[in-house]
Protein backbone atom coordinates (compact mmCIF):
# COMPACT_ATOMS: atom_id res chain seq x y z
CA UNK A 1 0.00 0.00 0.00
CA UNK A 2 2.77 2.37 0.94
CA UNK A 3 4.62 1.81 -2.35
CA UNK A 4 1.42 2.59 -4.27
CA UNK A 5 0.65 5.63 -2.12
CA UNK A 6 -2.63 4.10 -0.93
CA UNK A 7 -4.32 4.44 2.43
CA UNK A 8 -6.96 2.20 4.03
CA UNK A 9 -9.59 4.73 2.93
CA UNK A 10 -8.51 4.33 -0.69
CA UNK A 11 -8.87 0.55 -0.50
CA UNK A 12 -12.31 0.88 1.07
CA UNK A 13 -13.33 3.15 -1.80
CA UNK A 14 -12.11 0.47 -4.22
CA UNK A 15 -14.39 -2.19 -2.74
CA UNK A 16 -12.41 -3.71 0.13
CA UNK A 17 -14.60 -4.07 3.21
CA UNK A 18 -13.21 -2.04 6.13
CA UNK A 19 -13.60 -4.87 8.64
CA UNK A 20 -11.83 -7.31 6.33
CA UNK A 21 -9.08 -4.77 5.67
CA UNK A 22 -8.53 -4.38 9.42
CA UNK A 23 -8.18 -8.18 9.70
CA UNK A 24 -5.57 -8.24 6.95
CA UNK A 25 -3.55 -5.36 8.36
CA UNK A 26 -3.67 -6.35 12.03
CA UNK A 27 -1.32 -9.32 11.84
CA UNK A 28 -1.43 -13.06 11.21
CA UNK A 29 -4.81 -14.49 10.28
CA UNK A 30 -6.34 -17.22 12.40
CA UNK A 31 -9.35 -19.52 12.10
CA UNK A 32 -11.54 -16.76 13.49
CA UNK A 33 -9.95 -14.08 11.28
CA UNK A 34 -10.16 -15.51 7.77
CA UNK A 35 -10.05 -13.65 4.47
CA UNK A 36 -11.66 -15.14 1.38
CA UNK A 37 -9.97 -15.56 -1.98
CA UNK A 38 -12.17 -12.89 -3.57
CA UNK A 39 -10.69 -10.30 -1.19
CA UNK A 40 -7.16 -11.53 -1.86
CA UNK A 41 -7.85 -11.28 -5.58
CA UNK A 42 -9.17 -7.70 -5.21
CA UNK A 43 -6.14 -6.68 -3.15
CA UNK A 44 -3.74 -8.18 -5.69
CA UNK A 45 -5.55 -6.43 -8.53
CA UNK A 46 -5.52 -3.07 -6.77
CA UNK A 47 -1.89 -3.39 -5.66
CA UNK A 48 -0.75 -5.08 -8.90
CA UNK A 49 0.95 -7.89 -7.01
CA UNK A 50 0.87 -11.64 -6.44
CA UNK A 51 -0.70 -13.28 -3.33
CA UNK A 52 2.76 -14.19 -2.04
CA UNK A 53 3.62 -10.49 -2.00
CA UNK A 54 0.92 -9.74 0.57
CA UNK A 55 0.72 -12.96 2.59
CA UNK A 56 2.80 -15.82 3.88
CA UNK A 57 1.87 -19.42 4.66
CA UNK A 58 2.49 -20.34 8.28
CA UNK A 59 1.56 -23.92 9.22
CA UNK A 60 -1.15 -24.25 11.82
CA UNK A 61 -0.21 -27.01 14.24
CA UNK A 62 -3.71 -27.41 15.65
CA UNK A 63 -5.88 -30.35 14.71
CA UNK A 64 -8.79 -29.72 12.36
Amino acid sequence: MEEKGLKKWDLRQMGINGTVLDKVLSGPLTKSRRVDTETINKLCTILNCQPGDIMEYVPDNSDY
